[in-house]
């Protein structure tokens, strides 16, 4: 009972933490937004240059909190996909089924194949213990 109880905490704490970084990588996007907007204002013309580097160093901002968000979707399907156990055991149970109807159909086949067999060399022995040339 101990153990069952963990593994859902655990999990429960991993989805949090899933939650607070989508959260702040959201954060982090829309601060860049805002700072982007911020410097797309000129006021005068030697602020050009100043504005061109601040809306490049946000754009890379940027570019880094998308990416932030990507690990964070791909670590998503990676949770689901490892923790998803009732479709992992449904699977599993899937092809117990399938293997043991295949393992069934050999032994009929197996059964049928001896019995021919055993009926072929009986009379193959009839024959040559019958035969005069023995």
């Amino acid at each position: 009972m101990a153990q069952q109880r963990a593994l859902p905490q655990s999990k429960e704490t991993l989805l949090q933490s899933y939650n607070k970084r989508l959260k702040d990588d959201i954060k982090s996007i829309m601060d860049n937004f805002t700072e982007i907007i911020k410097t797309a204002k000129i006021e005068d013309e030697t602020q050009v240059s100043r504005a061109t580097q601040g809306e490049q160093d946000n754009y890379e901002m940027h570019v880094r909190a998308g990416e932030s968000l990507m690990k964070l979707v791909s670590d998503l399907k990676q949770f689901l996909i490892l923790n998803d156990f009732p479709s992992v055991n449904e699977a599993i149970d899937q092809r117990n089924q399938q293997l043991r109807a295949l393992q069934e159909e050999c032994d009929r086949k197996l059964i049928t194949l001896r019995d021919e067999i055993s009926i072929d060399l009986y009379e193959l022995e009839e024959e040559y213990y019958s035969s005069r040339y023995k």
